[in-house]
């Protein structure tokens, strides 16, 4: 992987990571366009930068984390809702971590979630109308948590989205558009770091140790993702607010068809 490599694929992760599009499908064809070798570094690479959009979180929602006064006793509440949440994706990631593997390997699945994906998004709008005029702005009780992290489990279908599970469980537990979106901003803090912390574990467990010139790339990878999520996070939620979910929706159906057009044409494609 070369530096330009390494600033793409930044640039791929803090753009995708937070928007319902899948993050997992725009590597794939991002990896293939520019003929990146799928080895052990390349796969940690791609996890290992989700730390530079993580941080992107806590940066602009800083308040929501590190509250100071008697904000504290009420954030107690935020963290113990994030852990429910977060705690099916744990569970279902030891029993059905095989599984889970097997589907990474198939970039048909992902295409066919990105397109299937897109079809209920050009949907969401007309389907939560009514719920939006009333949404709330918080999570009020933990069994809505607990849901809203249930539907992060369906993520792990490769091409699903993270992002888009949450938001539309966020939806469906009485959020607006607003709260759900960062809602899923803030349940990925945990998931994501948990995801790479694990990644990385099994990498050193597997032999594996970090170059010079690779610790150089992560450098940059996690820089690049940092400020693009940075970016990405602020005009998705004023993107949102105004037209809703429909251009997503399409894009995903462009996204899932151009992956199965490259399959199609022979071009391998790497799941990284």
């Amino acid at each position: 992987m070369t530096v330009w490599q390494a600033i793409v694929l930044g640039i791929v992760e803090g753009l995708t990571e937070f928007l319902p599009v899948s993050s997992t499908g725009h590597m794939i064809i991002a990896s293939s366009i520019m003929g990146i070798a799928s080895d052990d570094f390349t796969k940690t690479f791609t996890i290992t930068i989700q730390l530079g959009a993580i941080l992107s979180v806590l940066v602009l929602y800083w308040r929501k984390f590190f509250p100071g006064g008697v904000s504290v006793l009420r954030n107690i509440d935020f963290y113990k809702k994030l852990l429910i949440a977060f705690l099916p994706s744990v569970i279902a990631g030891i029993f059905f971590k095989p599984y889970i593997e097997i589907l990474l390997e198939n970039v048909i699945v992902v295409a066919i979630s990105l397109f299937c994906g897109g079809i209920i998004f050009i949907m969401l709008d007309k389907w939560f109308a009514k719920a939006e005029k009333h949404g709330k702005e918080e999570l009020k009780s933990d069994s809505k948590a607990l849901k809203i992290g249930l539907f992060q489990v369906i993520s792990m279908i490769p091409g699903v989205s993270r992002s888009a599970a949450t938001i539309i469980g966020g939806l469906s537990q009485g959020l607006n558009k607003k709260a759900a979106a960062e809602f899923s901003f803030f349940l990925a803090v945990p998931t994501m770091f948990g995801a790479t912390v694990k990644d990385l574990w099994d990498f050193y467990q597997k032999g594996g140790g970090f170059k010079a010139e690779e610790l150089q790339l992560l450098a940059i990878g996690n820089l690049v993702a940092f400020v693009v999520a940075m970016l990405a996070i602020k005009s998705f939620i004023s993107f949102l607010t105004r037209h809703g979910f429909k251009a997503f929706g399409y894009y995903r159906i462009i996204a899932g068809g151009l992956i199965l057009i490259l399959h199609w044409l022979g071009i391998e494609l790497s799941m990284l």
